[in-house]
């Protein structure tokens, strides 16, 4: 009788749709859980940190951006003198394309500190 019952349970809990609403069930009952009495304390400090968290991280952030845009800017460079030399139609359109990545990513730089009031 046990096995039968724990087969149907096993069979019932086994697929994936059942699985993830019960993950939902939990999760939903769980955080409602958390903030039955109206206190909105937590999440506040909680999100506090994290923005303090995550600006510590811009001007490693920053000084990625530029040196992606210096390797954009070397790899374009040998791009573009190879299709110089192979005397190919669209150089220009490729120097143009290289110019505004590499304005792109520096411009990306000098914004994103702004973005976290830095």
């Amino acid at each position: 009788m046990l096995k039968k019952i724990s087969t149907k349970l096993k069979t019932f809990f086994g697929s994936e749709r059942v699985q993830m609403f019960c993950m939902m069930i939990v999760g939903s009952v769980a955080m409602f859980a958390q903030n039955s009495a109206g206190n909105y304390e937590a999440g506040t400090t909680a999100l506090s940190t994290v923005t303090e968290e995550i600006a510590k991280y811009v001007p490693i952030v920053v000084k990625l951006c530029y040196a992606i845009a210096g390797v954009v800017a070397i790899v374009g460079a040998i791009s573009v003198y190879i299709k110089m030399n192979n005397e190919e139609q669209d150089v220009k359109k490729s120097i143009m394309m290289i110019v505004g990545a590499c304005i792109f990513l520096v411009a990306a730089a000098q914004a994103l500190p702004l973005f976290f009031g830095l």
